[in-house]
């Protein structure tokens, strides 16, 4: 397989740049890293050669910074389906409603990409443990992937995280903790532990390498539509990773000619209960505050303050896209349409992305002609709670009601 053709980090405030080949995470004025890789070596890559390789996310290989084949660490990540939503879209009078779903991933969520890149790239690095702040997929994903790489990994979560991540943590073998707070609560701790024990800080953006595996989301998109470029892509947010890393596949494919100038608009949604790259939009800010008494029942997105929050704005300015906040109700009426309707079971932050398009489409923001994408980042697998089941018990000798 071809080499990766990484070059270095580079600030995504200041432009300072770093070496590859040692641990670092933020750059000395404090703001992420981000990848970035020989262009003209990419652009020498023909797309036509994906062809022949395996459907896996690393058949992106050379767009991806693991420099060493030996290094990979993968639980074989498929290709995931985009589905054409016939009936929800002949329901809204939309004829190119799709849906990426990523709940078929190891873990059942898209944290996957970022887990299988990053902890490849922590053992390239050498890392013996690593430590993290999660909201729960991500942190099943770290420890799982982990697990195989060999890298012990030391858990973070919210005390009321869905208990199936929390599972997935513990029987992975992770050293698991929980916290009686937010996702910010764990973080406090986990840069406590960092300072203390010195392990490598795999929190959301504040390693570079998660964000290049989310990125391979939009090639997959891409490729899948025939290298057509939707009109818009709608993104449940909650650090963010995700769509900066969209946004990022995007620039990176453009500066090589696999798509045109035309770039999809980007939607951020978020829960009114936890809204502030929403609120910062609507203010016209490059950078949010911290949401007070974030709660909502997308727990994925429940996060007060994005560190990449100026990142995932700027994604939304360049594209002339927008963001959105959602009512938990209206999340959980469009998981069970979706359910209903077009057979996928999704996470509750997946299900937003609907809500958001209806609200969207209603307001005229999004016209009924335009190839729209939505992204189902998880199963609904995980979250049993946020369905209540009420169904009829009968007695063996009663008869099903016609």
């Amino acid at each position: 397989m071809t080499a990766s053709c990484l070059s270095h980090l580079e600030c995504s405030r200041c432009s300072m740049t770093y070496e590859t080949s040692l641990e670092k995470h933020l750059c000395s004025c404090g703001a992420p890293l981000l990848a970035r890789y020989d262009m003209k070596k990419l652009a020498r890559l023909k797309k036509e050669t994906l062809n022949a390789r395996a459907p896996s996310l690393w058949r992106y290989r050379e767009f991806l910074p693991i420099i060493s084949d030996d290094n990979i660490i993968t639980l074989g990540e498929p290709i995931t389906p985009i589905i054409s939503m016939q009936e929800i879209g002949l329901r809204l009078g939309m004829k190119n409603l799709w849906i990426k779903d990523e709940g078929i991933l190891p873990t059942g969520t898209f944290k996957c990409r970022g887990a299988t890149v990053g902890v490849s790239k922590a053992k390239e690095l050498g890392v013996e443990t690593l430590i993290m702040p999660t909201n729960g997929n991500a942190g099943a994903a770290w420890a799982v992937y982990s697990a195989r790489a060999g890298i012990n990994a030391y858990v973070v979560m919210p005390e009321d995280a869905p208990a199936i991540t929390r599972n997935e943590c513990y029987v992975a073998g992770a050293y698991l903790y929980l916290v009686h707070g937010l996702i910010s609560d764990a973080g406090k701790i986990v840069n406590r532990a960092v300072e203390s024990h010195g392990w490598y800080d795999a929190s959301t953006l504040k390693e570079p390498y998660r964000i290049e595996g989310k990125k391979t989301m939009i090639m997959e998109i891409l490729e899948q539509l025939n290298w057509d470029v939707p009109d818009v892509i709608v993104y449940p947010t909650g650090g963010g990773v995700g769509i900066i890393g969209i946004y990022k596949g995007l620039c990176e494919l453009k500066e090589i000619g696999w798509i045109n100038k035309k770039m999809p608009r980007l939607v951020s949604v978020q829960s009114t209960g936890c809204a502030p790259i929403v609120k910062a939009w609507q203010e016209g800010k490059m950078e949010s505050e911290p949401w007070q008494h974030a709660t909502t029942i997308a727990f994925g997105i429940n996060v007060p303050k994005a560190l990449g929050d100026f990142l995932i704005l700027d994604a939304i300015y360049k594209t002339n896209g927008c963001a959105i906040a959602i009512e938990d109700h209206e999340i959980l009426k469009a998981q069970a349409s979706l359910a209903k309707y077009e057979g996928i079971y999704v996470c509750p932050e997946g299900a937003a992305t609907l809500a958001a398009t209806i609200s969207l489409l209603e307001q005229s923001w999004l016209l009924p002609n335009e190839k729209v994408v939505l992204l189902n980042t998880g199963t609904g697998l995980i979250y049993p709670d946020t369905v209540h089941v009420r169904v009829t018990t009968l007695k063996p000798e009663e008869d099903v009601p016609g």
